[in-house]
């Protein structure tokens, strides 16, 4: 099913198209026709499945710009997923003239939140508490409301907001459109489905396959005590532009990110006891390219969509099989390739093992590169660079300049190029 076949508004569509996107997602071809027509939905879906689209496309066609007070709110774990979820807004609401559109989260002066609030807002992203905030402080009345989106509601009952979640569904009329959204759906979710959705109609896009469509994933046997060399092996055989490294604990975030430093790769770290103003920063770095390497944990990592991260490695195996999917769903975005490794020393056989039976797609196992093959590695990746240039770049004064030299072959100062460019 295509975009264009949908009964949405012109001005969404055109939006849509300049996004570049053309046919709809399983969760969005199941989910949009049914949101139109006002039911409430319980939807399942993992990260990269499209399910933002597939709330925000039904929340837009319902808004009515002329009425400046909270028509729609959508509830998120994170800051991050907040700031996302708006941007991808404005991007679908960008031919709506006069939308507005407010993140509210923590770690933001509450005082510009305000101001903006008391001008007018059509839609509401944010996280729980600082939703609740401005509930207790008067600036953000829900009556109007007319939609009400819970996103990632497993990892908002992970981080303990069941009770702030309840709350801010108390303030919003009993008439409205509820959607809620989740990985999983854990007797926690029945229950407020149950309190606070007329009927759902649940969906589910059921194979986790959607998630990882094109990520080539590895596995790596090693001994505890060589870890840390493993993992370094690992960078250098991949040799990549971003990689996101994923630890089960700050202890362990703190302890590789020390010792990636201490190596000289260009590092930094992101875990839950950071304050806002710090997590920003690393993420900018990141983001910007003056570093290429981020070590997080999964917390930190909510809601993280960064488009161009290239490996995810598991320092630690994750938890559980949903963990690992999310933390390999921050790889292979909008339709990239990428690859996701993970480290298993003995006392973690048992849980990598349990994950690989609950995935439903291959992960290979592989013996860690030798120096040999990084090396080898590390060659083929400049010489298909070299190929590139050579099929789409004009070469004639270089080539002159090659002829000229009669002392050595062509292939002789190939080679002593290609030892430069590595360095040795």
């Amino acid at each position: 099913m295509k975009f264009n076949e949908l009964n949405i508004s012109n001005e969404v569509k055109k939006a849509i198209n300049d996004m570049g996107f053309t046919q709809l997602t399983p969760i969005q071809k199941k989910t949009i026709p049914k949101a139109l027509t006002n039911i409430d939905i319980i939807g399942q879906a993992q990260t990269g499945s499209g399910k933002t689209l597939a709330f925000l496309i039904p929340i837009l066609e319902k808004i009515f710009i002329p009425d400046k007070s909270p028509q729609a709110i959508i509830l998120c774990p994170t800051r991050e997923l907040s700031i996302q979820v708006a941007s991808e807004i404005s991007k679908l609401g960008n031919y709506i003239k006069k939308l507005k559109i407010l993140p509210v989260y923590g770690g933001q002066p509450i005082g510009k939140q305000s101001r903006v609030l008391k001008k007018g807002v059509h839609i509401i992203v944010g996280t729980p508490g600082r939703v609740i905030d401005h509930i207790n402080r008067g600036n953000l009345d829900l009556i109007g409301v007319e939609s009400v989106v819970i996103d990632e509601a497993d990892e908002m009952l992970e981080m303990g907001f069941r009770e702030d979640i309840e709350t801010i569904l108390s303030k919003t009329p009993k008439q409205r459109q509820t959607l809620l959204f989740s990985a999983t759906i854990p007797s926690e979710i029945k229950q407020i489905a149950n309190n606070y959705q007329k009927n759902p109609e649940f969906i589910k896009v059921s194979d986790k396959k959607i998630n990882i469509p094109k990520i080539t994933q590895y596995a790596f046997k090693c001994n505890i005590k060589n870890k840390f060399d493993n993992l370094t092996r690992l960078i250098s055989a991949y040799d990549v532009n971003m990689a996101l490294i994923f630890c089960n604990t700050k202890k362990s975030v703190n302890y590789v990110a020390k010792h990636l430093k201490k190596l000289d790769f260009p590092v930094d770290s992101l875990h839950g006891d950071m304050n806002q103003k710090s997590r920003d920063k690393v993420m900018n770095k990141f983001k910007n390219g003056n570093i290429n390497i981020l070590v997080a944990s999964d917390v930190a990592a909510r809601g993280l969509d960064i488009a161009n991260v290239e490996v995810i490695i598991n320092y630690d195996v994750p938890q559980n099989i949903d963990d690992y999917i999310h933390r390999s769903g921050r790889t292979a975005r909008a339709g990239k390739t990428g690859y996701a490794c993970t480290l298993v020393s003995k006392d973690e056989i048992s849980r990598f093992n349990n994950i690989k039976k609950s995935n439903k797609t291959k992960i290979t196992e592989k013996e860690l590169p030798t120096n040999q093959e990084i090396n080898y590695i590390k060659n083929k990746k400049i010489l298909n660079n070299v190929k590139t240039i050579i099929q789409e770049d004009d070469l004639g004064e270089y080539i002159e300049i090659i002829e000229k030299e009669k002392e050595y072959s062509s292939l002789e100062i190939a080679a002593g190029l290609l030892k430069i460019i590595r360095g040795n």
